[in-house]
C-alpha cells in the first residue's frame, strides 16, 4: 500500500490544483524518510512551476521546467491538498506551498515514504528503467504476460508483484485479480497457458480500473487527496478475507505465506 490505484487517484486529485501552478516553497518537518529528504530539494523546487503531473507504476512524477519530483508513499503514504494556514498534526513531514494558496502534505506514519528530485529525464531514474508496462495500457496484455512468464519458476502471485514484469499491481490487487481469473496464485508462472494468461490479463484490467472508480482501498492509513477514504476494499473477493465464505461459491476462503507475503484465494473457485 498504496498500489496503482490509490497513487492514480491521488495524481488525479492533486492535477486541478497543482498543473500549471508555482511551487514557491518547501517545509520539511522531519527529513527521516524512506531516503533523507535533502536540502537540495527544496532549493531545486522552490520557484518552480508545475508542468505535468502523471504516474508510473506506483510512482507519481510532478513533472517541473526544471526536473522531475518522483514520489513514492511507501506502505503508508498520504498526499492531501491543504489551504496554506492548515496546522500540521502527527506524521504530516513536509509541505509543498503553492503560489494558488494551497500546500500539498506529505502524511506518513511509518516514513517508507520517497521524495526524489531527477534533473534529467525521469525514465531513465535507476527506480523507473526497468519497470514493466503499465497494466492499463494496450502493451500490457496476453501475450507480453505469455511471453514473460515462460522462464519464471516463482508463483504467478509473486510474479505479479515483480515490477519489471507489469508496474504498479501490490499484494492487494495481484490477489483480487487472481480470484477473478479464477487461477491460483501458487500456480508457477511457467505453467499458465496462453488463454489463462488472457484471462488474467483481462482481469487486471477489470480490478484496478473498478479500484481507481472506488477511490482506492483504505485499509489502514491511505485517504485521498481531499483527505476522503476509497471504499475499494468494501468490494474485495477474497484479500484479507482468510475463513469468511467465498461470495461467489461459500467455501472458506483460505490464506497462505508466498515470497513472505499473505495470499488469499477460494480453493474451489481457483485451481
Amino acid at each position: 500500500m498504496p498500489e496503482l490505484p490509490e497513487v492514480e487517484t491521488t495524481r488525479r486529485g492533486l492535477a486541478p490544483r497543482l498543473m500549471g501552478t508555482r511551487i514557491t516553497g518547501v517545509r520539511v518537518r522531519e527529513p527521516r524518510l524512506r531516503w533523507p529528504v535533502t536540502p537540495e530539494l527544496a532549493e531545486a523546487l522552490t520557484g518552480t512551476r508545475v508542468l505535468r503531473l502523471e504516474r508510473r507504476g506506483k510512482y507519481l512524477l510532478v513533472g517541473c521546467d526544471r526536473g522531475t519530483l518522483i514520489v513514492h508513499l511507501g506502505m503508508s503514504g498520504s498526499l492531501r491538498l491543504l489551504q496554506e494556514e492548515a496546522p500540521p498534526t502527527a506524521h504530516e513531514h513536509v509541505d509543498f506551498t503553492l503560489e494558488n494558496g494551497w500546500i500539498v502534505r506529505l502524511r506518513d506514519p511509518r516514513r517508507f515514504s520517497a521524495l526524489l528530485w531527477e534533473p534529467k529525464e525521469p525514465s531513465r531514474h535507476p527506480l523507473l528503467a526497468r519497470l514493466g508496462p503499465e497494466p492499463l495500457d494496450r502493451a500490457f496484455n496476453a501475450d507480453w504476460l505469455y511471453r514473460q512468464t515462460r522462464r519464471r519458476r516463482a508463483s504467478i502471485k509473486q510474479a505479479l508483484m515483480d515490477g519489471r514484469l507489469v508496474a504498479g499491481i501490490g499484494n492487494i490487487y495481484a490477489n483480487e485479480a487472481l480470484f477473478h481469473a479464477g487461477i491460483r496464485p501458487s500456480t508457477p508462472a511457467k505453467r499458465l497457458s496462453r488463454v489463462r494468461c488472457a484471462r488474467l490479463a483481462v482481469a487486471i484490467k477489470k480490478t484496478l480500473q473498478l479500484a481507481i472508480r472506488a477511490g482506492g482501498s483504505s485499509l489502514r492509513d491511505y485517504v485521498g487527496s481531499n483527505g476522503e477514504l476509497g471504499y475499494f476494499q468494501s468490494k474485495l473477493w477474497v484479500y484479507n478475507r482468510a475463513g469468511m465464505p467465498c461470495r461467489a461459491c461459500g467455501t472458506p476462503i483460505r490464506e497462505r505465506r508466498l515470497g513472505q507475503r499473505s495470499s488469499f484465494y477460494c480453493p474451489l473457485c481457483q485451481c
